[in-house]
C-alpha cells in the first residue's frame, strides 16, 4: 500500500501483545486456556490511589494539565528520587508521559539522528529495538547469557561501542529475564562509560520495586554521580502499583533534554491524563504497605515456578533477582518431536506446540532476541501457576 511510511518496512508487532491476543481468543473459542504471556500484575489499584482519582474527578481537576506534567506530580517524583535513589532531581528535571513508552519514545525522538547507535543488551524487551527504529536510530545488540545471569558485562559493552553510540539502553530489573544488576555490576559498566563521554545512559527501572531476598536496587546515576549529567532515570507507577491501565511513565534527566522531550509531547499528545496523574501523586506519597506485602507474594510465586520448572524434562530455569518474569532454557528440547510428529526445531516452535497440545500460553524468547527460550510471567495466582508448570512438565515428558 503506497500511503504507508518507509520507517514501518524497519518495525515488527510486539510479540507479547500478539501471544496475549491469541490467548484470548483461545479462550472465547472455548478452550482451557492459562495464558502467561501478559506482563502486568495481576492486583488491583491500591484503594488510597483509587480514592485519590474519585477525589480529583470531583474536584474537577478534568482540564488540560501541562505537558510535563502537574507541578504536584513533578514534585512527587522529585521527592521520590531523592528519598529512594539519592538522586537530586528539581521538579522542572522530571517528565510525565502517558507510559514508560512514551518517555522512550521522547528521548529517542529528542536526541536520535539517522545512523545514530543504541547499544540494546540481549534479551531485551520487545518494544525497545522498534522504538529505536522509528526513531531513525540503529539498534546494536549486546550479547549476555544465562551463564552470566543474562547480564551485560564491561567487556560486551566495551565491543558494542562505536563513534556512532547514543545511548545504552538499560533494563533492571529485567523484562523478559528478571536479572537485576548489583552495585559492583553497574560500577563495572560505569567504568567503561566514563571512558566514551559521547554515551548517553537510558536506564528503564520500571520493575524498581520488585526484587526479591537481600538484593539491593541501584541506578546507574546513583552509582556513579558522574553520569548524571548524561543519564535520563526512567520509572513509572504501572508495575510496583499495579496500575498498567492508568498510564503514567515519569523521568528525570539533564534540563536541556527535559526541555527536548517536553517540545516533542507537546506536539504529540500534551500531557497525561489529568487523572491518572492526581492518582500517581498518590501512589509515591501515600503509604508504600501494599508495594512490600505484594512483592512478597511475587517472591513467592517465582519460587513455585522455579522449582517446578526445573523438574520438567529438558527445561533449565534460572532463579531471577526481580520483576515477575522467568526466562527458561529449553535448549535440550530441540530437535524432539510431539506425539503428533511436529519436529521442535525452535523456541517458537515449543511455543506454539505447547499452547496447542495443554493450552499455556508463553512468548517464544527469540522475540527478545535470545533463544533458545521463553519468557512467563508469574503475575497470576499461585493456583494457575502450579496447573500451567504441571502442564509444561506433562508437554515436555511427552516429547520423544
Amino acid at each position: 500500500m503506497a500511503i504507508l511510511a518507509d520507517a514501518l518496512s524497519r518495525v515488527k508487532p510486539s510479540a507479547t501483545i500478539a501471544v496475549s491476543q491469541k490467548a484470548r481468543e483461545l479462550k472465547a473459542a472455548g478452550r482451557d486456556i492459562i495464558g502467561l504471556g501478559a506482563g502486568e500484575p495481576d492486583f488491583d489499584t491500591p484503594d488510597n490511589v483509587k480514592t485519590a482519582a474519585i477525589d480529583a474527578i470531583n474536584r474537577g481537576e478534568t482540564k488540560y494539565p501541562p505537558v510535563s506534567g502537574i507541578p504536584q506530580l513533578r514534585d512527587a517524583i522529585s521527592k521520590k528520587f531523592k528519598r529512594e535513589n539519592n538522586l537530586d532531581y528539581r521538579p522542572e528535571q522530571t517528565i510525565v508521559g502517558t507510559g514508560g513508552k512514551q518517555i522512550l519514545f521522547n528521548a529517542f525522538m529528542a536526541t536520535l539522528n539517522p545512523g545514530d547507535e543504541v547499544i540494546i543488551p540481549r534479551p531485551y524487551w520487545v518494544s525497545y529495538p522498534e522504538m529505536v527504529a522509528i526513531c531513525g536510530g540503529t539498534p546494536v545488540f549486546a550479547e549476555t547469557s544465562m551463564d552470566n545471569g543474562f547480564k551485560l558485562t564491561p567487556d560486551e559493552l566495551e565491543k558494542a561501542i562505536t563513534p556512532k553510540t547514543k545511548w545504552l539502553l538499560l533494563n533492571s530489573p529485567s523484562n523478559p529475564s528478571g536479572a537485576a544488576y548489583s552495585e559492583a555490576e553497574l560500577r563495572g559498566l560505569a567504568d567503561v562509560l566514563l571512558k566514551h563521554s559521547h554515551v548517553w545512559t537510558l536506564t528503564d527501572d520500571m520493575y524498581e520495586h520488585l526484587i526479591f531476598g537481600d538484593f539491593v536496587f541501584k541506578t546507574m546515576a546513583e552509582v556513579e554521580p558522574k553520569l548524571y549529567e548524561r543519564t535520563l532515570t526512567m520509572n513509572g507507577v504501572s508495575k510496583a502499583y499495579a496500575m498498567t491501565g492508568w498510564r503514567i511513565g515519569y523521568a528525570a534527566g539533564p534540563l536541556p533534554l527535559i526541555k527536548a522531550m517536553d517540545m516533542i509531547q507537546g506536539q504529540q499528545t500534551s500531557g497525561a491524563c489529568s487523572i491518572a496523574q492526581w492518582a500517581a501523586v498518590e501512589a509515591l506519597n501515600g503509604p508504600q504497605d501494599f508495594v512490600e506485602k505484594n512483592k512478597a507474594i511475587f517472591q513467592g510465586r517465582r519460587d513455585l515456578v522455579v522449582s517446578m520448572l526445573n523438574q520438567a524434562r529438558g527445561i533449565t530455569c534460572p532463579s531471577p533477582e526481580g520483576a515477575f518474569y522467568v526466562y527458561p532454557s529449553c535448549k535440550d528440547l530441540i530437535g524432539k518431536k510431539t506425539e503428533a510428529g511436529t519436529v521442535i526445531d525452535s523456541d517458537e516452535t515449543f511455543c506454539s506446540e505447547l499452547l496447542e497440545a495443554e493450552g499455556v500460553a508463553v512468548v517464544f524468547g527469540s522475540a527478545f532476541g535470545l533463544g533458545p527460550n521463553f519468557r512467563i510471567s508469574y503475575a497470576t495466582s499461585e493456583e494457575l501457576l502450579e496447573e500451567a508448570c504441571t502442564r509444561i512438565q506433562r508437554f515436555t515428558a511427552s516429547l520423544s
